[in-house]
């Protein structure tokens, strides 16, 4: 047998709601951890005093007993388990293993039992239910009545609220009532949090961000009070999960996070973080209301009776003193600017994020903390508006995902070493990464392969040159020095009413306008298109390509992987053979890769002859007609955008530039085209000749 016994998916009851977790039985202790919250719960052997075997509603269970009164009840075991387990109780702890049954009568009449902190409901003395009196949040009495009260967990989908206890009057008592003596054996052990005696210290007028305010935070032996204006709150310790102090950017103020489970409540608003604001200038003279015998005896040491300092500094002091946790700070973690933290904005809101040793915390609006164990993937993703900022998004393994966006792209760098150095998987790592341990991870970080670092350069680089460019070929929009290239048609420098105007001058010489010519521009040059890559034709007589190493293995073993996982996938088989294939020795694959060269030797040698004897003859020919058929069909397009061309070069004109005299005719129309084309006296003999028969004898006649 060996040193120690590990199970999973052993749950553990929480006010009303099942929690799932690992158990571990070692020599020395037994140690079971939350998967929800990651809360370590040790038992030390040597505390052990009862240990029973139960049939309950998940399985089996256990329930443990100490001898300073704790009780600890852990479902989900198996009916095979319980002899190894009984096995290594008596060979370690020395404590059998008892089997108890559970009464299944379903009566509502019995005994009701107070062994430490249960309420055990007995059945002719075999227990029905037991009630965790930490459960209970009040308990009142009536005239033979007892009805108890329980605190809510927002996780649980269903919710005992109150149960009530007939409690028949006894003759034999004298002088005592069985209700109170009832009632005060379940206040004694119950979550009931009373202000009694004074508190150990006060904080005035402390800073908190959530809930927000200001409140005089009071410490007590058992609990934390939060006094403001609208609002007070009771936080006992036990609900603590976590401590972390963590600097602000700008190092001048710190915060102090407090982890709840469960939240305190302020109507349907749950706060899950205390977090409270310092500034690291402000100091304090701190007194305990206690004697200093008292101090010494409870906080050995770690206290004392007048203490100073600053302010961030006493409160942390005493909070981890009184609730027995350590306080989390950031790790070796430095950002661009050479802070340990990094800013970015969550669900709308700008807060920083600190990557700790062992997870990261946002704070603050809404405070998140993420544990390494309970991450999937993190993932660098391009931001949406700007390629000068990027989203860091985290998957956990219940699938919720978290998005911190805006953060700098400087950032990126320290980011991406620091999550490659805590092995978590990234989500987008190149391929080339992929391929370089049977881990996933390189051994030296120059050759890492950042694909998203170098597409984020590169667009910086396209984007650069794209507004060098711009600057260049825009042109300035000056309506004052050059006039429109397309007359209006209510224009009087319309080119198309020249004629008109010269018409005009024999008729009236004062009103004798000039018409000047206005250059052309010159067409804008089209930018030739690339040739269109050619596909290439598959020859059906050519030998085929060799399989790689990783497809060759894959073949030989996809039966066996259907075979070990009945009903898999396509898709999961490979996905599963890609792991397998990782974590496959290094001799085995030089095999498979040794398989591959001898693949790739003969599929050389069989293209050689196939070669030879004048394979691949066919497709070149085929290759050679398509080239001589695109050509063809470059041609017939270019002719026949000519004739387009030239039909889009015919003169129009609207009816309004159209003389209203009945003397005017095609003669005229022609004379005017030639007036408004030409200058000197070739240009109008060349558009003479160029004019049809037509209008050369109605100019002749006129």
């Amino acid at each position: 047998m060996g040193d120690t016994l590990e199970f999973n998916e052993i749950y553990q009851e929480v006010k009303g709601c099942w929690n799932d977790g690992r158990l571990r039985f070692s020599k020395q202790s037994v140690v079971y951890k939350s998967n929800k919250t990651g809360k370590v719960d040790s038992i030390p052997a040597p505390d052990l005093s009862l240990a029973q075997w139960r049939r309950v509603c998940l399985g089996h269970g256990i329930k443990l007993a100490t001898s300073n009164g704790h009780i600890y009840k852990y479902d989900g075991f198996k009916d095979s388990d319980f002899e190894k387990i009984s096995a290594f109780f008596k060979a370690n702890y020395k404590v059998e293993l008892a089997e108890k049954d559970m009464s299944v009568k379903g009566w509502n009449w019995g005994t009701a039992k107070f062994s430490g902190p249960l309420l055990s409901f007995d059945i002719n003395d075999s227990p029905a239910f037991e009630i965790p009196l930490a459960s209970v949040s009040q308990c009142a009495t009536g005239k033979n009545e007892v009805t108890v009260e329980f605190h809510q967990n927002d996780d649980a989908e269903v919710s005992l609220m109150e149960m009530r206890f007939y409690v028949p009057p006894t003759p034999g008592d004298e002088g005592t009532d069985p209700v109170e003596v009832f009632s005060q054996n379940v206040l004694s052990r119950a979550d009931v949090i009373q202000a009694t005696g004074d508190a150990v210290c006060i904080f005035k007028e402390l800073q908190c961000l959530t809930p927000r305010g200001r409140y005089d935070i009071r410490i007590y032996p058992t609990f934390l009070h939060l006094h403001g204006k609208t609002f007070d709150y009771k936080i006992p310790y036990t609900t603590v999960l976590r401590l972390f102090l963590l600097p602000h950017k700008d190092q001048r103020q710190m915060f102090f996070v407090i982890s709840l489970d469960p939240p305190i409540k302020q109507g349907q608003t749950r706060y899950h973080f205390l977090i409270l604001l310092f500034s690291k200038d402000e100091d304090i003279s701190l007194t305990l209301n206690m004697s200093e015998e008292e101090v010494e005896r409870r906080f050995e040491g770690k206290l004392n009776k007048n203490m100073s300092g600053s302010l961030y500094e006493m409160v942390s002091r005493v909070m981890k003193s009184l609730v027995n946790r350590k306080i989390t700070v950031p790790g070796n973690f430095q950002g661009h600017s050479g802070a340990q933290c990094i800013t970015c904005s969550y669900k709308a809101s700008s807060g920083l994020l600190y990557p700790l040793e062992r997870g990261f915390i946002y704070v603050h609006k809404p405070p998140v903390h993420l544990r390494f164990e309970e991450i999937s993937c993190v993932n660098f993703a391009r931001g949406t508006t700007t390629t000068r900022s990027f989203d860091f998004e985290i998957e956990t393994k219940q699938g919720n995902q978290y998005t911190f966006s805006s953060i700098e792209r400087e950032e990126y760098g320290k980011l991406f070493d620091f999550v490659n150095a805590k092995k978590l998987s990234i989500k987008n790592r190149g391929l080339r990464e992929d391929m370089k341990g049977t881990d996933g991870y390189s051994d030296s970080d120059e050759d890492e392969h950042d694909a998203y670092l170098e597409r984020m350069k590169e667009e910086g680089k396209i984007r650069e040159e794209g507004d060098e460019s711009e600057g260049d070929s825009d042109e300035s929009f000056n309506p004052g020095e050059e006039e429109d290239d397309v007359a209006e048609e209510y224009d009087s420098n319309a080119s198309a009413s020249d004629s008109e105007a010269e018409e005009g001058d024999s008729e009236d010489e004062g009103k004798k306008k000039k018409v000047e010519k206005k250059p052309k521009k010159a067409p804008k040059e089209k930018k030739e298109r690339k040739p269109r890559k050619e596909k290439k034709v598959k020859d059906a007589g050519a030998p085929k390509r060799p399989m790689s190493a990783y497809m060759l293995w894959l073949n030989a073993s996809r039966e066996r992987i259907k075979a070990e996982n009945p009903g898999i996938s396509v898709t999961e088989i490979s996905k599963k053979a890609g792991e397998m294939w990782k974590q496959l020795d290094k001799s085995r694959k030089e095999e498979w890769e040794k398989k591959a060269e001898e693949a790739k030797k003969q599929y050389d040698k069989a293209m050689r002859e196939y070669k030879e004897s004048g394979g691949g003859a066919a497709s070149s020919a085929v290759k050679e007609k398509k080239k001589k058929g695109g050509k063809v069909e470059a041609k017939k397009r270019k002719s026949g955008g000519d004739k387009e061309y030239e039909r889009g070069n015919e003169s129009f004109k609207s009816k309004e530039f159209i003389s209203s005299e009945e003397s005017s005719s095609d003669s005229d129309r022609g004379k005017s085209k030639k007036r408004k084309q030409s200058d000197d006296e070739d240009e109008e003999e060349e558009e003479v000749a160029s004019t049809p028969p037509s209008s050369e004898e109605e100019s002749g006649s006129d």
